[in-house]
């Protein structure tokens, strides 16, 4: 079992690092006790209101770049205060990262109101997640409608994986655009078809097929 132990304190009078170097020092005992494998100390300076730390966005990409099964801290005010809590336990718990502090003396446990705002969180992002493919969906749809007909360019797909710049349909995407679907709708059909694009790379594609046809020069 691998844990990430975090520390911080929201000053830095010199009384403050003392309650670093504590909290490390407990931590490390908590982590002795549970059996935990300390594969990170993450320790800073910040206010808890803030969401913009450092040590958090240190701490996230610790879970993304390692195993890691446990968080050791103090008590839950460590990690946040307010809505930058409940935003980091939101991540947290998406992560399936199980939290230990020195208050529960083991696994931390929400109370009813956190788990309340949690569990909503969590429905809303799923909605969102539903919203999203039926956008693209729709926007597939529509395209087939139009004229588009991804058959035509799926069976080229991954013969240029190695080349830096995208393959796309170019003159698909001028159609669309041309037959009203926006540069978001475009992009969203095409990643439906198993492009990855995004909707600044449709638009600068688009514009470059414009620019080399209305120039003199342009083939």
């Amino acid at each position: 079992m691998k844990a990430i132990i975090y520390c911080r304190v929201s000053t830095e009078k010199e009384e403050q690092e003392t309650s670093l170097e504590r909290q490390r020092e407990e931590l490390e005992q908590l982590a002795k006790k549970h059996g935990f494998e300390v594969v990170k100390v993450i320790m800073e300076q910040a206010s808890g209101y803030e969401v913009d730390r450092d040590g958090v966005f240190e701490l996230l990409s610790a879970f993304k770049e390692q195993e890691v099964d446990a968080l050791l801290v103090q008590d839950e005010t460590r990690l946040g205060r307010g809505h930058a809590r409940i935003a980091l336990l939101h991540c947290i718990q998406k992560e399936g990262v199980k939290i230990y502090t020195i208050a529960h003396n083991g696994e931390m446990q929400l109370s009813e109101a956190d788990e309340m705002v949690l569990n909503i969180i969590s429905i809303v992002e799923e909605y969102q997640r539903k919203i999203h493919n039926l956008k693209i969906k729709r926007g597939m749809k529509r395209a087939v409608e139009q004229g588009y007909r991804p058959e035509r360019n799926l069976k080229h797909m991954g013969e240029n994986a190695g080349r830096e710049r995208k393959e796309l349909p170019v003159e698909e995407i001028v159609r669309l655009r041309h037959n009203g679907l926006t540069f978001a709708e475009i992009a969203a059909t095409l990643r439906g078809f198993g492009y990855d694009v995004s909707k600044a790379t449709v638009h600068r594609r688009y514009r470059e097929y414009v620019d080399e046809h209305a120039s003199p020069h342009g083939r």
